[in-house]
């Protein structure tokens, strides 16, 4: 941290001589005035990303040319408010970006505005207009879904036309669900009024009337700062998708969100092309336990209880966060989009995040050699040395309860593990093998650091199986790759997200002199400075761990995780690190692989969730929807049906004998709620296919 903090304090005496600070404002050679905090901090990016950043990009034509189509996609996603003449015009500086970044002008940035203000008052027009008149759903028509296969409208009319689709197939989704509603209502009985099929058809219009006249009354009232830090991420981000900068507000929301975030869902959420998507899941959190809302899922609309939606589609971030926080026992309701395209209502009852759910907590499942599972939602740490709780510490105490209850194999449960503390991992693949490099961590430049692991004692020498799946990241990677190149126990599920880089937070007041105290607070900028790697020598980065047995999964077909963003940095290796395997191995790797696939080639439930990952797949790649209803609704109910049967299978799989640790028993005796929630636990791990699978594996070796 100290080099770059150097090379920026010395960029920002530099700055103060040539600039002055007495004045706020400075001219350019046109005579135009341009505002001093913005081309000092875009001066100070320039220098940050330069001089720190793991990969450094060269700032010419070919990065203004990627900048500038990042920033176009970013400020138009769904292209229904620029047309192909207003990107003609901006074309005339796409490559000239790179030069504005580096003086600090705005020239372009200034002109986008100018367009985009202007297009959106249109498109208000467009929408007023078009939700006047009713919509027929009986003729086939349909729509185009996937923005990247948009192209701009090269008339006013053609945009017009775009838009009258664009609103006939929202109104389709809420007719659609009106009509399922009303299905519903009969099947069960209850008496609710029943409305015609044009009542239904005026009230998804007058629904979505108000919500645009909400979201263009909260996009007018934005103002060109609102959307300065998108166009500077353009450029951010062009140097790897976890780079970005932050306003000074941005800033106080995120620390609001990481400290504050065990209220209210328990979800994190980011903004992207204009939409709100969830990046994580807190352990424990409502959300977690509700479990239907996943990462990479987008929140379109938000409603309180059983009030009326609010379309937050191009709000920020900060509002629509405003929207789904709340008080505790209350019902809040998110309709979401997800990952494979479809449409869902997801209900949470707000409330505050059970600490202990986020801890390791395991279980022993009963047999004539019982097996230990134990369950790591993240690997947290106290990195304050405030009492706090280590996850390292709490799965070595974990195992030891296991071992006092003579469990003979222990699954280690990474599933959803998002990471976290890198020394915890060592730690923690510490108590499996006697002593030995665990991780490589590179900056730059100069070689790795090797992070070994010193205790010569093995807490645990038996059978070992980690389960994984696509939302096992960065840490979690590394306590699976470790593990695996050690061959000290086996790895189950599907590849893993992917992600082999290392961020951390600049402040960027604190790294320029009080000279420049008249233009702070500038913000901070968040840097990717290192990358993992593997003992083996291999980054986990975008290939992520693929496991020794692998498991069908949902998003086994889907396209997903770090390989999938933009600018991703490259997969890559360095020389491997000097380290022994494991010499004593409790079983054959094949031997398990042959048996667990015959075991899956026979299983009904797991059968069914390979065809519904190839359905997913298939709705994918289709990238067109019917605006026809009854079209739509077949193609829905088919979807229904199809996870209706799942359901099915999943509540009659034979459950796991599984018992709570006798230390555990006589901690929950005097707690009921704490009882009640372990309970639960309990009962959702009976059920859990993955863990049946992987326990059938380690009986096979012992």
């Amino acid at each position: 941290m100290f080099p770059f903090k150097s090379k920026l304090v010395a960029y920002g005496t530099a700055a103060s001589v040539v600039f002055g600070i007495a004045s706020y404002k400075l001219l350019e050679t046109d005579g135009a005035v341009r505002d001093q905090k913005n081309e000092v901090l875009t001066k100070v990016l320039v220098q940050g990303l330069s001089s720190a950043h793991y990969s450094p990009e060269r700032l010419d034509d070919n990065f203004s040319k990627k900048a500038f189509n990042l920033y176009l996609e970013r400020l138009d996603y769904n292209k229904k408010f620029l047309l192909q003449s207003d990107v003609d015009q901006l074309m005339a500086y796409q490559t000239q970006l790179d030069d504005e970044f580096k003086s600090g002008s705005f020239k372009f940035f200034d002109l986008s505005m100018s367009i985009f203000q202007k297009r959106l008052k249109e498109a208000e027009g467009y929408t007023k207009e078009i939700l006047e008149k009713p919509f027929s759903f009986e003729q086939e028509e349909t729509i185009e879904v996937k923005p990247e296969k948009l192209k701009f409208a090269t008339s006013p009319a053609a945009l017009k036309e775009e838009w009258r689709k664009y609103l006939k197939y929202q109104a389709l989704i809420r007719v659609a669900d009106a009509l399922d509603s009303q299905e519903k209502a009969d099947t069960a009985g209850t008496k609710e009024v029943k409305k015609s099929m044009v009542e239904i058809e005026a009230d998804a219009r007058k629904k979505l009337k108000e919500n645009y006249v909400d979201l263009f009354k909260r996009m007018g009232q934005l103002e060109n700062e609102d959307y300065r830090s998108s166009y500077l991420n353009s450029f951010a981000n062009i140097y790897d998708p976890h780079t970005e900068y932050y306003a000074p507000k941005e800033k106080e929301d995120f620390d609001f969100e990481f400290s504050g975030r065990l209220e209210g869902i328990g979800a994190t959420l980011t903004e992207k092309d204009g939409n709100i998507k969830v990046s994580d899941i807190t352990p424990g959190s409502p959300s977690y336990l509700q479990g239907e809302l996943k990462p990479g899922d987008a929140i379109l609309k938000v409603a309180q209880g059983t009030q009326e939606p609010v379309d937050i589609q191009g709000m920020r971030l900060d509002k629509a966060v405003s929207l789904i926080r709340g008080k505790k026992g209350t019902e809040v309701r998110l309709t979401v989009k997800k990952v494979d395209g479809s449409m869902k209502v997801i209900s949470i009852i707000r409330d505050v995040v059970v600490r202990e759910e986020g801890y390791a907590r395991s279980l022993l499942i009963k047999g004539q050699k019982p097996i230990g599972y134990i369950h790591l939602p993240a690997f947290y740490a106290d990195f304050k040395n405030a009492g706090g709780r280590n996850s390292g510490k709490d799965v070595a105490e974990e195992v030891e309860k296991l071992k006092r209850e003579n469990a003979q194999g222990i699954i280690l449960d990474l599933r959803n593990n998002g990471g976290g503390s890198l020394q915890d991992v060592v730690d923690m693949v510490g108590l499996f093998i006697k002593s030995g490099p665990v991780v490589q961590v590179k900056s730059a430049n100069g070689p790795a650091a090797v992070l070994e692991d010193r205790d010569s004692q093995i807490h645990f020498s038996g059978p070992l199986v980690v389960l994984v799946n696509e939302n096992s990241a960065s840490a979690s990677e590394i306590m699976a790759a470790a593990i695996q190149d050690y061959k000290r126990g086996v790895i189950v599920g599907s590849s893993t997200y992917g992600k082999g880089t290392v961020q951390q937070f600049f402040d960027l007041d604190q790294v320029l002199p009080a000279s420049f105290d008249a233009v702070k607070p500038l913000g901070h900028l968040k840097l990717t400075t290192q990358k993992y790697y593997r003992v083996s020598g291999k980054t986990v980065q975008l290939r992520g761990v693929t496991p020794d047995i692998v498991l069908p999964d949902t998003y086994t077909y889907l396209k997903y995780g770090e390989k999938e963003q933009e600018y991703a940095l490259p997969f890559d290796e360095i020389q491997p690190a000097k380290f022994n395997t494991w010499n004593s191995p409790n079983f054959s790797i094949e031997k398990l692989k042959a048996s667990s696939k015959a075991r899956i080639a026979a299983s009904p439930t797991f059968s069914l969730i390979n065809d519904s990952a190839l359905r997913l797949k298939e709705r994918t790649e289709t990238s067109t929807r019917s605006l026809k209803l009854s079209s739509y609704l077949a193609e829905e109910r088919r979807a229904q049906t199809e996870s209706k049967k799942l359901e099915t299978l999943r509540k009659n799989i034979p459950q796991l004998d599984l018992s709570t640790l006798k230390t555990d028993l006589a901690k929950l005796a005097g707690d009921t709620a704490a009882s009640a929630r372990f309970q639960a636990f309990t009962r959702n791990a009976k059920k859990d296919l993955y863990i049946q699978e992987a326990v059938s594996i380690l009986r096979d070796g012992l």
